[in-house]
């Protein structure tokens, strides 16, 4: 039976990432850093081939679209966003800690979310959504291998929620520019709505795809 490569990679870094403070919906740039170090891993490593890239709209994720994928169109998609931080956006947890809805929060209480923000859950819900609705279409369309330039957070959560071997969130970090490889079986898929993670990207010049 077909099976379907999707191919989740992170964004380049961005210099308030690197400062420690909370970027979700906030549009900065790649830094000038950000975009050599993706160069360099593109030419030091390999990125995956594949048929069609989808990305987030922020312009962190769509200028590392244009490095590693200059000859692919992405397919830019909303709820690929990083979560809304509200008005905890752009302060680092050392300036939060002293309010107690961000330490519940951290704790991943589903029901507290930033002032004029996007709670753990309503965050959940939306890429949850969005991921599914592009499995659907990959099965639809026949399309057998895909990327996903998106968000840390976004990442870690979707591979919390489908990911085989099962892990939390956090123990899917990944550093900027890198990311996992999942395989879709139609049947499991249908079935229990998981996903296996079989490999970390971008892969050594020496390994196979």
């Amino acid at each position: 039976m077909k099976s379907y490569i999707i191919h989740l990679i992170r964004h380049g870094a961005i210099d308030e990432t690197l400062a420690g403070k909370y970027i979700g919906t906030t549009d900065p740039p790649l830094s000038d850093k950000g975009k050599m170090a993706l160069r360099k891993l593109d030419y030091e490593m390999r990125y995956p081939f594949t048929q069609v890239v989808f990305t987030s709209p922020l312009k962190r994720c769509t200028e590392t679209c244009k490095i590693l994928y200059p000859n692919i169109n992405p397919l830019v998609i909303a709820n690929l966003s990083e979560c809304n931080f509200g008005e905890w956006e752009g302060k680092t947890a050392e300036e939060l800690k002293g309010d107690g809805d961000f330490q519940k929060w951290l704790a991943g209480d589903n029901a507290v979310k930033p002032p004029r923000g996007e709670s753990n859950a309503d965050f959940v819900r939306r890429i949850c959504r969005m991921f599914e609705s592009i499995v659907e279409g990959l099965m639809k369309t026949g399309t057998t291998e895909s990327a996903i330039v998106t968000h840390g957070g976004v990442i870690m959560t979707l591979l919390a929620v489908y990911g085989l071997p099962q892990a939390k969130p956090f123990e899917w970090a990944m550093d900027n520019g890198f990311g996992y490889s999942l395989r879709v079986t139609p049947m499991l898929w249908q079935r229990d709505k998981v996903t296996e993670v079989f490999q970390r990207i971008p892969l050594a010049r020496s390994e196979k795809q």
